[in-house]
């Protein structure tokens, strides 16, 4: 056994007093639950897009646990709302460097263990808390222990700050799998645990490809309202970008440069000869075969949704691409194989709408469990960026860390498009407090 599965095994063994204490609880709980009804909430007919915020001047006071690469703020930052990162933490140091890279939060406010942090500081200072505790626990791709696996106790912790901080609302996300995994009883006691510290619970599956985003990425969304609140989840919108529009724009005219375009036009050579320019206040002489020689002026057009403070350009280095995430020969035919003896699966690559994005996807499992896609006759997996896009993190979000941590991290991440549904059809707002 490698060193790698000695500290999942560890993960998934590991005992304490604390743990022993969760599970006894959980235990004890586990008899009197099955008589709890349960039904996933309705989806809402209203027009959640079209919907204006009714006090976008309130400040949202935010705290997340299992912070993970920070997807709910990056929804703030997206829909540009004014709020303030109140704590943050995870266990995993390269999520704290990609958090302290794009986030603003003092050192003071971030923990690592969430078993040792103490919320009670924040008490009533937080009006929203989002987290999504680890799924590894109840993930039909897993091993399924539920709580008898050491991860999958953790969501107690989750329950516990929310009962020490006291927000107006929570949001808690996991795997599908959670619902129906030991015959639903599992999750009857999270909504019973929930349910007693005083929260109206709301809760449904979403899929991100019915919220804009082209992976099916289905999750557990519950959301908590201190309040009793009439509450519907946001209706689907119609899909309007395949994966691959993910690769390199939104949008495809013959005006946008491709590959060798781009790769031409930022050289190191151009630039420093000043034979091109992007962005440029005065233009460069106009010469009649510009269009052909891609020599001149260039424009760097953003979408819409771009426009946002630190958006940054973006400009595809085809030549790192090409060398470093094309697979060779060999690795090819292994994640192109059908399967052996008994055991098939899906070849297909190129796909319309992404296959869900693992944390694992680093370690390029078959076609028919990872995305990978064809160019010029040659197969590549995803690069981190572009797997970030497909989980609706702008190009503005800034890479810190290695290839095969921003793979994980992404993997485990939540998708931001399907939060920013949620914020806009609650109305985060309503929730916010008034700048003094």
């Amino acid at each position: 056994m490698d060193k790698k599965m000695t500290e999942v095994e560890k993960s998934i063994h590991e005992k304490s007093d604390k743990i022993n204490k969760v599970r006894k609880i959980i235990k004890q709980r586990a008899v009197s639950v099955d008589s709890i009804p349960l039904a996933q909430e309705e989806l809402s007919t209203a027009d959640w897009k079209a919907k204006a915020f009714a006090c976008p001047d309130n400040t949202v006071r935010l705290g997340t646990v299992f912070s993970g690469i920070g997807a709910i703020e990056h929804a703030f930052q997206r829909l540009k709302l004014k709020h303030k990162i109140v704590f943050a933490g995870d266990i995993d140091a390269n999520c704290k460097k990609s958090y302290f890279a794009n986030y603003d939060i003092s050192e003071e406010n971030w923990f690592t263990d969430i078993r040792d942090f103490d919320a009670l500081k924040y008490k009533g200072k937080v009006d929203f808390i989002v987290g999504g505790a680890p799924c590894q626990a109840f993930s039909m791709v897993g091993k399924r222990l539920g709580f008898e696996d050491a991860r999958g106790t953790l969501f107690y912790e989750f329950a516990r700050v929310v009962k020490e901080t006291e927000p107006k609302l929570f949001l808690f996300e996991n795997v599908k799998g959670l619902l129906n995994h030991d015959g639903g009883r599992t999750w009857r006691i999270i909504y019973d645990i929930f349910n007693e510290l005083g929260y109206d619970v709301h809760f449904r599956v979403l899929n991100s490809k019915d919220y804009g985003i082209p992976q099916n990425r289905e999750r557990l969304y519950c959301l908590g309202f201190r309040q009793k609140t009439e509450f519907k989840f946001p209706r689907p919108i119609k899909l309007e970008y395949q994966m691959y529009d993910f690769l390199e724009d939104y949008v495809d005219t013959k005006y946008f440069l491709k590959d060798k375009g781009v790769k031409f036009v930022t050289s190191r050579k151009n630039r420093e000869k000043s034979y091109t320019q992007v962005n440029g206040d005065i233009a460069l002489c106009q010469k009649r075969n510009q269009q052909f020689n891609w020599h001149g002026d260039f424009v760097y057009h953003p979408l819409a949704d771009d426009e946002e403070p630190g958006f940054d350009e973006f400009i595809f280095d085809v030549k790192d691409v090409e060398e470093k995430y094309y697979l060779s020969e060999k690795v090819a035919n292994y994640v192109l194989a059908g399967g052996t003896k008994n055991f098939k699966t899906s070849t297909k690559t190129d796909l319309d709408v992404a296959r869900p994005l693992l944390q694992t996807m680093h370690k390029m499992h078959r076609a028919g469990v990872d995305n990978y896609v064809t160019h010029k006759g040659r197969i590549r997996k995803l690069t981190p960026r572009e797997c970030l896009r497909l989980m609706g993190f702008k190009d503005s979000f800034k890479i810190v860390v290695s290839d095969t941590a921003m793979y994980q991290e992404s993997g485990n991440s939540i998708v931001v498009d399907v939060l920013i549904a949620i914020l806009k059809q609650l109305d985060i707002t309503l929730y916010g407090e008034p700048e003094v």
